[in-house]
């Protein structure tokens, strides 16, 4: 199936130069249990709280919230950190709209409207534009990080609903309502091949192995996409409605994939290590975990959970809780810096 990047009026009179470019391309704390930390790692979290219409910033490190930020918009669902964490892009799934916060003054300093509930948001990995899927409008649209323009919008399927990048970025990976991934060229911008999945594939990531992971979040397994074949390369049952996946150590074993599972209340680990998938151990969590994300050095994973409005912090060498932190409504994702 090939789709073509499609532009609005205004941008179809300078087609060439812009396809050049785009080719280029609080303070409460309630701790639970006192363990030592990595000094040094200067670690931001920070939540997407929906219903609150902020994004609570943590101190990884030290198990602080810090603060909250307004995002002068609704309904805050999802978030991607520029690789200097200088900038949090996040999606508002209310109003279609896109804010970006300087993290060092902790404001809001752009908003953009993209399309009709903006779901998701991935930076490319040159970080020069950030791709956001329009779930009502089957739409991705690309900004220039730089001057917060929209550059144009490629056509996907049915309710797109989660983007990744390879590793070496020539290809965009995105899932949609209808139990597909598609697989966009992102030189041409078009949609090379759709590869079926399973129910409502909310979230994918890249993995340290170089492969892209997904869950099926509308029934129990998650799956893993091999770039070289673009083909489905295994997957494995981890309970009901698996949400989010992040990646860590347990000690020298890994790396694991930590999988939010909101029908278990837990996080399943699965080793990531081995062609064949295999649960490693079930670490229980609190209320409708979601969002989930692992800091620099994999230790150490966040995670956050929609129905108790926490995150919680877990020792990944000993699978215990470190800490829980109060953070505002439904935080739906969880980043931190590297």
């Amino acid at each position: 199936m090939n789709q073509r990047i499609t532009f609005s009026t205004p941008l179809l009179i300078s087609m060439p130069l812009l396809l050049g470019a785009l080719l280029t391309g609080c303070e409460t704390m309630q701790k639970l249990v006192s363990t030592p930390k990595p000094q040094g790692l200067n670690t931001r979290v920070y939540s997407a709280n929906e219903s609150s219409n902020t994004v609570t910033v943590m101190d990884g490190d030290t198990y602080q919230v810090l603060g909250e930020i307004d995002t002068l918009n609704y309904g805050p669902h999802d978030m991607a950190l520029s690789r200097d964490g200088k900038q949090l892009w996040v999606t508002n799934l209310a109003n279609g709209r896109v804010s970006v916060i300087d993290t060092d003054s902790r404001k809001t300093i752009a908003s953009i409207y993209t399309g009709t509930r903006a779901h998701v948001v991935a930076l490319t990995n040159n970080n020069k534009h950030a791709w956001v899927a329009n779930i009502a409008d089957n739409t991705i649209s690309i900004i220039d990080t730089t001057i917060y323009r929209i550059l144009g919008t490629i056509p996907v399927s049915k309710g797109p609903m989660g983007i990744a990048f390879s590793r070496d970025g020539k290809f965009a990976y995105v899932s949609t309502q209808d139990k597909m991934v598609n697989v966009i060229d992102t030189a041409a911008h078009q949609v090379i091949k759709q590869i079926p999945v399973g129910p409502n594939p909310h979230f994918l990531i890249l993995g340290p192995d170089g492969r892209i992971w997904g869950t099926n979040t509308g029934s129990n397994d998650i799956y893993v996409i091999d770039p070289n074949t673009q083909e489905i390369a295994g997957s494995i049952e981890v309970g009901p409605a698996p949400q989010q996946i992040a990646f860590a150590l347990k000690g020298t074993a890994g790396p694991n994939a930590y999988v939010t599972v909101t029908g278990l209340n837990k996080v399943v680990v699965v080793n990531a290590t081995s062609p064949a998938l295999s649960i490693r151990e079930q670490i229980d969590v609190g209320e409708g975990p979601n969002g989930i994300w692992a800091n620099a050095v994999g230790t150490t994973v966040y995670v956050g959970h929609t129905k108790s409005n926490n995150v919680m912090v877990i020792d990944t060498g000993t699978s215990q809780v470190s800490a829980t932190l109060p953070v505002g409504k439904k935080p739906i994702r969880v980043v931190a810096s590297r």
